[in-house]
């Protein structure tokens, strides 16, 4: 399960959507999240497909106070090195940082550590959509 922790720069309200929004989040490594659960390796340690999922809610965190009501952001991009194998009984923590707005398209620098060093490095893109319409439209895939 990921712990999900917002920053913010400085108040509750509102802010523009700028370069510098930061956010994290934590997960514990566990059975079911190594790449042996995760069927991406034979291995009991933090699966990358749990890495990328937790650097993409970094990013999601780092934004979520800012977006207007009805918009959500969706992953559009991921470019991940996975650095070092974390046991399972760690904690791992992801960092993200916007660090450009181009019209809808938000850009981060990810990061991970566990206790003992970097475990992940990498780049990772965000959409900002409207949650209606962006539902409504993948709902008519299946009528």
């Amino acid at each position: 399960m990921v712990e999900q922790t917002i920053t913010k720069n400085g108040n509750n309200s509102r802010m523009q959507i700028l370069p510098g929004l930061t956010g994290e989040a934590t997960t514990t490594v566990t059975s079911d999240n190594t790449a042996l659960a995760m069927g991406s390796g034979t291995v009991d340690v933090f699966a990358t497909p749990a890495l990328a999922a937790l650097l993409e809610a970094a990013a999601v965190n780092a934004v979520r106070t800012v977006l207007e009501d009805g918009q959500t952001s969706v992953g559009v991009h991921l470019d991940v090195q996975h650095l070092a194998a974390t046991p399972v009984g760690m904690t791992v923590r992801a960092e993200a940082r916007l660090m450009t707005v181009e019209g809808r398209r938000l850009t981060f620098r990810v990061s991970a550590f566990d206790g003992v060093e970097q475990v992940g490095v990498g780049t990772h893109q965000r959409v900002i959509v409207d949650t209606e319409r962006f539902m409504s439209r993948t709902a008519a895939k299946v009528r």
